[in-house]
């Protein structure tokens, strides 16, 4: 029961940021900026997420709260295909182009960097050198 409330109360709150960061994030023309930007704060936030679960050994219910509800519910990947299809119907192929290569290789890297920073702030805590 605890990891169904962490669940939903993930969600809701990740609902919320994404909602509330695309409303103050600037426009930059047609392209998406906005969902291009949560999409890399998420994929940041849970390499270094899962990365400081698996070391700390963090409970369930952190991990399904704060990774599958609140960084599912943050993140969208649907908005991120749909506003390539639309860009290229739209005849916008470059900008398609440039938002699909910046969501996946930006994606991977932010990724890669939040598991770098989830390494460091465990050993930082466990009294190891950085």
């Amino acid at each position: 029961m605890l990891n169904i409330l962490a669940l939903i109360l993930g969600g809701f709150l990740g609902t919320i940021f994404r909602y509330g960061l695309s409303l103050w994030i600037p426009s930059a023309g047609a392209f998406p900026l906005s969902i291009l930007l949560i999409n890399w704060a998420g994929c940041l936030f849970l390499g270094w997420l899962f990365t400081v679960a698996g070391i700390r050994k963090l409970n369930p219910s952190v991990r399904i709260g704060a990774g599958t509800g609140f960084t599912g519910a943050f993140t969208t990947f649907s908005t991120f295909t749909v506003q390539t299809v639309d860009a290229i119907h739209t005849g916008h192929l470059a900008l398609a182009l440039a938002y699909l290569l910046a969501s996946l290789i930006g994606g991977l890297l932010m990724a890669w960097v939040g598991v770098a920073l989830g390494h460091k702030t465990c050993s930082s805590k466990a009294g190891e050198p950085v």
